[in-house]
Parts: C-alpha cells; sequence; structure tokens
C-alpha cells in the first residue's frame, strides 16, 4: 500500500467512525424526544449527516473492491445529498448476496419498507433544504422547504391514532411517557434495521477484506443487530442531555429496609424475571414493587427506587425506572403498576 492509499485509507476510517457516531448520537437524541423536550432539529442534523456519510463510505468501498479503485471526485458528487438515492445506488450496484436467510430479510426491508422511505425522505429533506426552513418562511423564499417537522409528526400520529390504548395513554400525567418511548421506539425499530442491514454487507465480507477491516471498529456491532435485538438498546446514555441530567433515583439504607420490613403501611413484592409470566421489561434480572398508604407506588432495581405512578414522583422527587435507563427501550413497565396497587 502506498502513501497516497494509506492517506485514503485513513480518510475512509474516520469518515466511518464519525458517522458511526453521528447515528448513534441522532439515535440517542431520538430516544430524548418527549412532551417536553421537542427539539427535533439535533437528531435530524445528526442523522443526516451520519447516514450520507456512512452510505457515501460504503461505495467507496464496494466501488474499490468491484473496481480496484476508488470512485473519482465527479462520480461521489453526482450521489447528491440524497439519502433514498443513495440506498437506491447501493441496492442496485453494491448490495451482494451473502448465505443464510438473512440477506433475503435485509434485502427485502431496504427494498419495499414504507416506512423506511417516509423516515429516509423526511431525513434527507431536512440535509438538503429543511434546515433553514424558518429562515425561508422569513424571507419570502420562492421555493420553501417542506416542514420536516411536521412530516415527523404525521409519520408519528399514523401510528398513534390507529392505536387506541396508546392514544388514551396521551392524557394521563402516569401515562403520558409511554406514549414517546413507544413512537421513538418505531423509528429506532427502522433505522436500526436499515444501518444493520447495509453493515452486515460489511461484516460478512460482501464488500472485500479491506471494506471489513476499516468497518470492525465502528459498525460491527450494528451488523450484529437481528430482530430479537431491534429497540432494546438505549442510545440516550450516549447524549450530554442524559448524562447532564440530575439523576432522580434514591438509594436505599438500611433505614429504608427495615421500614419496608416493619411498617403495615408499605407494602412489599419481590419479583424475579425468571418466575415473571410475562415480557420482563427490565436489564435487572429482579425487581420489589412497594404500594406505600395505598397511594405511592415505587419500584427497586439494583438497590435504588423509582417511581412507578405520577404520585410517587411527586411524594418523593423520583424519576420513572425508564427515564433513569432501567427499562429497555421497546418496552413497556405499567404491568408492574398494576401488580403494586394490588399489594
Amino acid at each position: 500500500m502506498d502513501q497516497k492509499d494509506i492517506i485514503k485509507h485513513l480518510a475512509l476510517l474516520e469518515e466511518l467512525e464519525t458517522s458511526q457516531k453521528l447515528i448513534s448520537l441522532g439515535f440517542g437524541e431520538i430516544q430524548n424526544l418527549s412532551l417536553n423536550n421537542s427539539f427535533h432539529f439535533l437528531p435530524f442534523q445528526l442523522l443526516s449527516q451520519g447516514f450520507e456519510r456512512f452510505m457515501k463510505s460504503y461505495i467507496c468501498l464496494a466501488y474499490e473492491n468491484k473496481h480496484g479503485k476508488y470512485p473519482d471526485f465527479n462520480y461521489i458528487k453526482s450521489l447528491g445529498h440524497n439519502l433514498e438515492s443513495l440506498l437506491d445506488e447501493i441496492l442496485k450496484n453494491y448490495f451482494f448476496e451473502f448465505r443464510g436467510s438473512q440477506h433475503h430479510e435485509d434485502e427485502t426491508f431496504l427494498k419495499t419498507s414504507k416506512d423506511l422511505k417516509e423516515l429516509l425522505f423526511i431525513i434527507s429533506e431536512f440535509g438538503k433544504k429543511s434546515r433553514y426552513y424558518n429562515f425561508d418562511l422569513i424571507t419570502e423564499s420562492k421555493q420553501t422547504p417542506l416542514n420536516t417537522k411536521e412530516l415527523w409528526n404525521n409519520f408519528e400520529n399514523k401510528y398513534l391514532y390507529k392505536d387506541e390504548k396508546l392514544l388514551s395513554k396521551l392524557f394521563s400525567n402516569e401515562t403520558e411517557h409511554e406514549v414517546f418511548y413507544r413512537l421513538n421506539s418505531i423509528v429506532i425499530v427502522v433505522f436500526e434495521k436499515f444501518i444493520s442491514g447495509l453493515s452486515r454487507q460489511f461484516i460478512f465480507n460482501c464488500l472485500g477484506s479491506k471494506a471489513k477491516q476499516i468497518s470492525v471498529t465502528s459498525f460491527f456491532d450494528f451488523g450484529m443487530l437481528y430482530e430479537k435485538d431491534y429497540g432494546k438498546k438505549d442510545y440516550r446514555k450516549l447524549t450530554t442531555r442524559y448524562m447532564e441530567a440530575p439523576r432522580k433515583a434514591h438509594k436505599r439504607t438500611m433505614a429504608d429496609e427495615l421500614e419496608r420490613k416493619i411498617n403495615p403501611n408499605f407494602k412489599s413484592r419481590k419479583i424475579l424475571k425468571s418466575e415473571y409470566d410475562g415480557d420482563w421489561p427490565f436489564y435487572a434480572e429482579e425487581v420489589i414493587i412497594e404500594h406505600r398508604h395505598k397511594s405511592w407506588c415505587i419500584i427497586t432495581i439494583d438497590g435504588y427506587d423509582y417511581a412507578l405512578n405520577g404520585s410517587a414522583k411527586g411524594r418523593y422527587k423520583l424519576e420513572n425506572p425508564q427515564d433513569g435507563g432501567m427499562v429497555m427501550m421497546d418496552k413497556n413497565f405499567s404491568a408492574f403498576l398494576d401488580l403494586a396497587r394490588q399489594l
């Protein structure tokens, strides 16, 4: 490998690592969206850049493996910034079969998913023009771009309005957070399938040994995501918003344990994952639910108390376990509130 090839190799390595960080942070900021945080600009910005950089790096490596040289400037420039067009270019020229049924699943999803097409269009439009939507309105631009935040809301509403049970949770302080977790999870699952489907082309050596080597530190983990894994990872922990937010969980003391044992107004029950008849939502293998004075429901996980209902959240200034990162992002823990109330 001569000096010029080494420079190109390092440049592609940096691009893949950069795009992986942008994508992971973008996923985290999607998971941060809530009734109190409607700042869509940040995840849109991160994902528009991350997806474009990733797919252009993919094309460069696939082109080199196929033609023995990297594409020239004009070819990459001709691809533009349209994410749907970049994916079409990959599927048409650089998406190769590997053993097993997973290739067929990946290809079918990438080619036919209407949700992926809709979401990529939104992110792509933001990256191309909608970043300056407000300025275009202010200056009366003749070509005012689409309102991508509105398009995003329309996508979410499509799922919200066809699920009456989920919609009803939006009107309760105790359950409104579940709505955002569910809608955010739907988006994350679509995007994880998109990125993992392309990442498997790297790790299964479909794009050559150089591509596999360069991507191992950045997209290997995405390539190892499968159906059972989608939507479960908590990307929020990578974001500044999450890291800097004060954790509102109470570390239990000996006095807490004593009161749990002797106070007749404190009803508690330990629940083990191995014994639970249902979809276990926690990372921990066991939890303790507690109902205090027939009003306040809490849950103890790894020695910390979290609020199960709004009353406990207000009384003890505790966050719920999902905000505290104790619950898998695609899971619902409301059944444990019902169990606590039955104590």
